[in-house]
């Protein structure tokens, strides 16, 4: 006999398997629907359903044998949740949000329809529509380009800088072009809802990319940011959750451009590569948190207990093949670090293979510590 309803999970990534684990303290059954058994979440949930989160058809099928369904991934068949929806199963993120989420032309527009402050935009078509804006003086250089859909981690992004990165790099995908902001620093704020109304948010983390493959390398809380600043990006992400009418997680990335303005970047309905820290340095992780919302249970306490650093354990640039971990056994003689490993068996350039969070007295001494890991732990074949 469970307390819990049965809960569903779109994707069985490594953040389906955080979640189950998060469930597991409670003995909270997961289920999960995914193209594999062998993915990470595959041996952390209760069972995991081979299939596609594609497919209007799989999705209905998983989705009509839970009570509530959630997700890992944004890239899922929203015309099937919108059905279940229908048929009296609680979907969250709600499916109408997701819609315009995974549109990253609905959601700048989303943006500009609700007063929340973000950079210039325009929407383009085909590559042909943009070099014709150019030629016509209708769209100046620099500018980012984003492909409309299916971009994450780094692939559909292009930042267009010259006359040659116009010929070779232009995305030829229909896409948002946005003003190439003067950027002081990248931030991001996690923020939860549930249906009751009831709102946390965690603390903000200060995000440094890598600039090959544009994915979050190093993040740090406290951010390093003025409190003023903190409580205007706090206040961004819970305009932005309530606009959405969304339950569950949300992380909310933003700009601190140069003259101090905060900008809402884009968004993410679920736990987030920028809340990974929250396991082993905050009261409630990120992914119990997301379970709590979703479940409509009281919030946890976001309390940050220690400031830490999260780096990415990201595949080595040249290797491909059956995945080693070289330096394992170095990296868990330092006092501090936690490492969590996917469970993904191939590692390839620069994919998620892990993170790794270093809990420390003060920023300085974590960062420290952090760029010792990055330079002892690989991700190699």
């Amino acid at each position: 006999m469970t307390n819990f309803p049965k809960l569903g999970i779109l994707g069985a990534g490594q953040l389906g398997k955080m979640l189950c684990q998060a469930a597991s303290p409670w003995n909270l059954p997961v289920y999960c629907l995914d193209a594999s058994k062998d993915f990470p979440a595959g041996p952390y949930c209760n069972e995991l359903t081979v299939g596609n989160f594609k497919s209007y058809e799989d999705v209905l099928q998983f989705g009509r044998q839970m009570e509530v369904l959630t997700i890992e991934i944004e890239h899922v068949n929203t015309e099937a949740l919108l059905q279940l929806q229908k048929e009296g199963k609680i979907i969250h993120p709600n499916p109408t949000a997701l819609s315009i989420i995974k549109d990253k032309g609905l959601q700048k527009q989303f943006y500009k329809d609700h007063q929340i402050p973000t950079s210039p935009f325009q929407l383009f078509d085909s590559a042909a529509q943009i070099k014709e804006a150019i030629r016509k003086g209708d769209l100046a250089l620099p500018f980012v380009q984003k492909a409309r859909t299916a971009g994450y981690d780094g692939k559909g992004v292009a930042v267009i800088r010259t006359m040659e990165d116009v010929e070779n790099k232009l995305l030829a995908a229909p896409s948002v072009i946005e003003a190439l902001v003067a950027i002081e620093k990248e931030i991001a704020v996690i923020v939860a809802r549930n249906a009751k109304g009831e709102i946390r948010t965690f603390d903000p983390v200060a995000m440094e990319f890598n600039p090959i493959a544009n994915l979050v390398e190093f993040l740090t809380c406290p951010a390093g940011i003025t409190p003023q600043q903190a409580k205007t990006a706090d206040e961004l992400a819970i305009q932005v959750i309530q606009a959405f009418d969304l339950c569950g997680l949300l992380a909310v990335e933003l700009f601190l451009d140069r003259q101090g303005n905060i900008l809402v970047n884009e968004v993410a309905p679920r736990p987030h590569n920028s809340g990974h820290h929250t396991i082993d340095s905050a009261i409630t992780s990120q992914y119990e948190q997301h379970l709590r919302a979703v479940l409509n249970l009281p919030l946890g306490s976001t309390q940050m207990l220690k400031p830490s650093v999260m780096v990415n354990l990201l595949g080595h640039p040249d290797h491909q093949g059956p995945v080693h971990y070289e330096g394992l056994e170095e990296v868990l003689h330092i006092e501090g670090v936690k490492v969590h490993i996917y469970g993904k068996a191939i590692t390839k350039p620069f994919r998620k293979m892990g993170h790794v969070t270093i809990v420390a007295d003060t920023i300085a001494e974590a960062k420290e510590k952090a760029r010792k890991v990055q330079g002892i732990l690989k991700s190699v074949s």
